[in-house]
């Protein structure tokens, strides 16, 4: 159990007050907590009050409902092996099978194939896809599928960049036409709505960290911008979700620890997301409501799980890759992430990150086996979590002292306005013991000379960002916000 006690000056513990009860005027657990079914009954008289008030802005008009959506999940220590049975069972004829250069030599791979091949399921296998993928490795899938012949049905088999890349490949195969960027996350993109179905995806994930196998999310470099982005829509969502906790026993110690920061984060910024009902606009017709949603009910139940299950089980997974327990539990936790994060969505760690990874000219995380420069996605969203949530704390105090519960912070005699303080002091310990994170973005290269480039690269990443508490919605505000997340998180 860890007891953490924070020093402050006057003035900090004046301004941070300040900040709070601006922000909350009602500090009793009912008035003062965002999500206490208090506020839905709130909520409900605003939507019914709403419903009968014609001709009102919808740009403004803010949610009233919440859609729960996620894959199809089979869960258990072999089971890999179903998968032939699973595509026939759909009809299935011929597959297009993606995964990396490394997993297409690896066991999880030999297994799936034969389970295919049991079935006499066809298969083609495309083994280059990109780890963290940028838009041309992308397009270079896109083409291998528009050019194999009669394929009906698609299996990924790795991390999040092999299943994001998949899902991607699938909607282009089936929009052959469409331009690139139509589907893509507007501002960079159209972000055009998905108004077909797609094939059958089964996704077998080798790493436990992004929940890809759970979600409508795919993310990849937009080289041009020198930015990441991405797809999100319900449409994009794997058939089934295969999470086999022996697919995971051949990952090293490095990545590992990357993925269960993803997770980390994934719950962490679910959990602190705004509300739901405080989402603008409200979509004018079912179709047009984004996966990402703010946090929920139902959402809440999961990501506070996962974050419970990887501050346990990602220290003994990092420490020793051969214990079964932990490597299982952590993959549990990354798909109830998934399924977390999937609906209620993420926003500051992983706004910021896509502009610190897409930047990267030198940066080689140690442990990872790749020629190029690589900051792992895990590690990229991380390495500001401590100065992000210190931030978003005065939106929501009582969220972030349950985040702090679940590291061992005690928190009995915690003050509401000492919240953020004390998850970032709890997150900073953790990364330190997890071992090998960098200490800041210093360690991966950047100085304050890069702030500003890097705070342009998050401001395209709206759809996240839209979702941050505590975030004004003007440029300007945002940009001093940004800047000023960035300048705490250089070194820690």
């Amino acid at each position: 159990m860890v007891i953490a006690r924070v020093a402050q000056t006057a003035h900090s513990r004046a301004v941070s007050l300040l900040r709070t009860i601006h922000l909350h005027s009602a500090s009793c657990p009912c008035h003062g907590n965002p999500m206490h079914p208090h506020h839905f009954a709130k909520t409900a008289a605003a939507v019914s009050r709403f419903m009968g008030t014609p001709g009102s802005d919808i740009t403004r008009q803010k949610e009233y409902a919440f859609q729960m959506a996620a894959s199809n999940i089979r869960f258990g220590p072999g089971s890999t092996r179903e998968v032939g049975m699973d595509f026939a069972n759909m009809g299935a004829k011929k597959v297009m099978v993606l995964t990396d250069q490394i997993i297409s030599q690896l066991h999880p791979m030999k297994v799936a194939i034969e389970a295919l091949e049991r079935e006499g399921i066809q298969h083609e296998i495309y083994d280059k896809v990109r780890v963290e993928p940028k838009d041309y490795s992308v397009k270079d899938a896109i083409e291998f599928g528009k050019k194999t012949t009669e394929i009906d049905a698609f299996l990924a088999v790795g991390g999040g960049s092999v299943m994001d890349t998949a899902k991607i490949v699938n909607l282009y195969t089936t929009f052959p036409d469409a331009d690139f960027l139509d589907f893509v996350n507007a501002p960079l993109g159209k972000g055009l709505p998905i108004t077909k179905p797609l094939k059958p995806l089964i996704c077998i994930p080798t790493t436990a960290g992004t929940g890809s196998e759970t979600t409508g999310t795919a993310i990849f470099d937009l080289v041009s911008e020198k930015a990441k982005t991405g797809i999100a829509h319900p449409a994009l969502k794997p058939t089934l979700g295969i999470c086999d906790p022996l697919n995971t026993k051949t990952a090293p110690s490095a990545v590992h620890a990357s993925s269960g920061l993803d997770v980390l984060c994934h719950s962490l910024e679910s959990y602190t997301a705004i509300p739901y009902y405080e989402r603008t606009p409200r979509p004018s017709n079912p179709i047009l409501r984004p996966a990402y949603q703010g946090a929920n009910p139902i959402s809440d139940v999961f990501s506070l799980k996962a974050l419970q299950l990887t501050v346990k089980y990602l220290p003994r997974a990092v420490r020793d890759p051969e214990d079964a327990e932990a490597q299982s539990q952590m993959l549990l936790a990354a798909t109830l992430a998934g399924v977390g994060f999937g609906n209620a969505g993420v926003h500051l760690c992983h706004g910021i990150s896509y502009g610190i990874s897409g930047a990267n000219k030198e940066y080689k995380h140690k442990g990872y086996e790749i020629e190029h420069p690589l900051i792992p996605h895990g590690v990229s969203v991380a390495v500001t979590a401590p100065a992000v949530f210190r931030f978003t704390s005065a939106s929501n105090p009582q969220r972030h002292l349950d985040a702090a519960q679940a590291f061992g912070v005690d928190i009995s005699s915690a003050r509401t306005e000492d919240a953020g303080q004390l998850l970032s002091e709890a997150l900073k310990e953790f990364l330190f013991h997890l071992g090998d994170q960098p200490k800041g973005i210093k360690d991966l290269g950047y100085g304050r000379s890069d702030i500003d480039g890097l705070v342009e690269a998050t401001l395209p990443q709206r759809r996240v960002l839209a979702l941050a508490p505590n975030f004004q919605e003007e440029i300007q505000a945002q940009k001093e916000v940004l800047s000023g997340i960035l300048e705490d998180s250089l070194e820690y």
